[in-house]
């Protein structure tokens, strides 16, 4: 089943985001169930939030992956939502 992950970062959390990213570059290869991913950048070009495609078992999976990254664990993340996604183009 496929996931998406949607998050926002809080505000002025570029230094956590930036500190983390590594680790959360390393996990998304570890785990292996990230079809896509990648960062929204704001008008000025800064990361400031992200979009993650999961390809997992069920919710659970998807909520336990998010809740295990890096970056949740840093206390990056203002708001994220977790939904389930069907793929149909691309």
């Amino acid at each position: 089943m496929r996931f998406t992950i949607i998050t926002k970062d809080k505000d002025g959390a570029l230094q956590t985001r930036l500190d983390t990213r590594d680790a959360h570059l390393a996990y998304i290869k570890e785990t292996g169930v990230v079809e896509m991913a990648g960062p929204f950048l704001n008008e000025d070009g800064q990361m400031h939030g992200s979009l993650i495609v999961l390809d997992v078992a069920d919710r659970a999976a998807a909520i336990a992956w998010a809740e295990n990254d890096p970056y949740a664990k840093a206390g990056l993340f203002e708001k994220v939502r977790i939904e389930e996604w069907k793929k149909v183009i691309g």
